[in-house]
C-alpha cells in the first residue's frame, strides 16, 4: 500500500464495516481502532486529571464496533486461505485442526466452505469480463483433493 493510501485510511472515518477498503492491511485496522478504543478509556479518567486527554464519543464507540467486525471478518476470510497454505506446506489435518483447536472434519468443512466461496467469485468475475478473482476450476479441484487426505497424511509427496 502506498502512502497515499495510507494517508487516506487515515482520515477514512469508519462507521461500518463496509467503510473499510478492501485489502486495507490488518496493522492499519488494529491502529484505528486503538485510536478509538484510547479515547474510550480516556473516558473513566477523573475530571480533575492533570493529564490532557481527548475523551471517546458515541463516534468512537460506534468505530470501535465497526473497526473490530471488519477485523473479525478478516480474520474469518482469511482461514480458508490459510489451511490451504498449511495443507500445501506438507500440514496434516490434525496438525490443521490443532492449530484451530478443532476437529479435522470441521476442518475440512471450513477449506470446503471456502473454496466454494472462491470458485464462486472467480466464475463470477470471469461472466462480468473482469481479471478473474478466487479459484479457477483447475485450483478448486486441486484443493478439494486436500479433503480426501486422511487426518494424519501429508500433502508434501504429492
Amino acid at each position: 500500500m502506498s502512502t497515499d493510501a495510507y494517508k487516506h485510511w487515515q482520515d477514512l472515518e469508519v462507521c461500518r464495516p463496509g467503510d473499510v477498503p478492501p485489502a486495507t492491511p490488518l496493522m492499519w485496522l488494529a491502529e484505528k481502532h486503538q485510536g478509538h478504543a484510547d479515547r474510550l478509556t480516556n473516558r473513566l479518567l477523573t475530571a480533575d486529571s492533570p493529564h490532557e486527554a481527548e475523551r471517546g464519543t458515541s463516534d468512537d464507540a460506534l468505530a470501535v464496533l465497526a473497526l473490530r467486525e471488519a477485523i473479525r471478518r478478516e480474520m474469518e476470510y482469511g482461514r480458508g486461505a490459510h489451511v490451504r497454505d498449511a495443507l500445501q506446506l506438507g500440514a496434516t489435518w490434525a496438525e490443521v485442526a490443532a492449530a484451530l483447536d478443532i476437529v479435522p472434519d470441521e476442518a475440512r468443512a471450513l477449506l470446503r466452505a471456502w473454496a466454494e466461496i472462491q470458485r464462486h467469485l472467480y466464475t463470477a468475475s470471469e461472466e462480468r469480463g473482469e481479471q478473474p478473482l478466487g479459484l479457477s476450476a483447475e485450483q478448486y479441484a486441486a484443493v478439494l483433493a486436500f479433503i480426501e487426505l486422511a487426518d494424519d497424511e501429508s500433502a508434501a509427496g504429492q
